[in-house]
């Protein structure tokens, strides 16, 4: 069985290991850039919009990124900008505010703008960054509604910019491997797909807490900001992996809510849910996900043999083994590779490949739509 060992990675690249051996390696989903390792020209240079916990994921990414830069930043909150600019060093004329924001147009220091704002701020934001001439990065779900979605994707193919959702294990090797053994069909046909993705997010002795759903912190726990609870945050991951291991569209749906363990806290989102996915073919894929508990989870079955990822969607490190043995595959930086994997395609002019952009995303909402509406109803939903 062919595999792709740490040691096959660095034969591949011939100099040390970075992202872009590992994008290199993976030419399926992505092919960089010709130029020699280490990378000296231009670099693209990108706007974090949103600076919580995943804008600072990506800032830190950024400081290594071969392909890109941060170049400037996007927040409602002065603190922050004042933070952020002695930190990174980033130019008074690139910091922006959700109300100037549109000055961007005329900014010609910024190639790119990272959306990671709450769910339902990524339509806004992304379409504002689209009419300013600016390419976009939005992150996962990539919009609260398919409509939405549609619109996002309109904007940008209008404005002639190109518009990526951050789905990080796209260029994860560990993810990446367990789609080639699924779609490559190494070991047969996958017959069933088991993904859970979990986390906790509340501490038990205080179950009966009162939430307050306007502090912006506690987002995801707001409908109107998250769109929903642990399917939109988490669950999308699972989604993804039943996906990309079979290379296949699920054909229907069935789902089922979970127990709210924590009533106050999941006023307005679900805690837990589970699905069922059904895909050509007559495999299937059994999914949960929750705020009330751990798990992180792949797990494929075939005709000739099994293979599965725990840790698999978390920041890792991750790790898996398939029937035949463990994997053996290099530990990388998630945003820094999904970042040099988009950036090294846009600086050289190229069309982003489909796994990355915005009807990625899409196809990924019409699916969850159907899921809540499956569990709403407790009907099979035919997508």
């Amino acid at each position: 069985m062919k595999s792709i060992s740490r040691r096959n990675f660095v034969n591949k690249l011939g100099v040390g290991l970075g992202s872009a051996a590992v994008l290199n390696a993976l030419p399926s989903f992505i092919v960089p850039p010709d130029e020699a390792l280490p990378y000296e020209g231009k670099k693209l240079n990108i706007a974090v919009c949103g600076l919580g916990i995943y804008g600072n994921l990506v800032a830190k990414a950024l400081q290594t990124s071969q392909y890109c830069t941060l170049a400037g930043i996007v927040t409602g909150t002065p603190a922050k900008a004042k933070e952020w600019k002695a930190k990174y060093n980033i130019a008074e004329k690139n910091i922006y505010n959700y109300t100037n924001f549109d000055k961007i147009l005329s900014n010609k220091d910024i190639d790119l703008v990272y959306v990671t704002l709450p769910n339902s701020m990524h339509k806004e934001f992304t379409i504002r960054a689209a009419k300013a001439g600016k390419h976009v990065i939005t992150e996962k779900p990539m919009a609260t509604s398919v409509e939405d979605c549609k619109e996002m994707i309109k904007a940008c193919s209008d404005a002639g910019v190109q518009l990526a959702v951050g789905y990080r294990l796209h260029y994860e090797p560990h993810n990446m491997e367990i789609k080639r053994l699924g779609q490559d069909k190494v070991f047969g046909p996958v017959r069933l797909v088991e993904a859970s993705f979990a986390y906790k997010t509340y501490d038990t002795s205080k179950i009966n807490e009162t939430i307050d759903f306007n502090d912006h912190g506690k987002w995801r726990l707001n409908k109107e900001l998250a769109g929903g609870g642990a399917l939109m945050d988490l669950g999308i991951y699972c989604i993804q992996a039943s996906r990309y291991v079979q290379g296949l569209e699920p054909v229907a749906v069935t789902a089922q809510f979970g127990p709210v363990n924590n009533p106050k806290r999941f006023e307005q989102v679900e805690e837990t849910i589970s699905w069922q996915m059904e895909f050509p073919g007559g495999a299937i894929a059994n999914c949960t996900t929750s705020y009330g508990y751990f798990i992180d989870r792949v797990y494929a079955s075939a005709d000739s043999g099994t293979f599965e990822l725990s840790p698999a969607m978390s920041y890792g490190p991750l790790k898996g083994k398939t029937s035949k043995g463990e994997l053996d595959l290099p530990i990388v930086n998630h945003q820094q590779a999904q970042l040099d994997g988009i950036g090294s395609v846009i600086l050289a002019n190229k069309k982003l490949p489909a796994h990355i952009t915005g009807e990625e995303g899409l196809k990924d909402m019409n699916i969850i739509t159907a899921i809540y509406e499956a569990a709403r109803t407790g009907k099979r939903v035919v997508l």
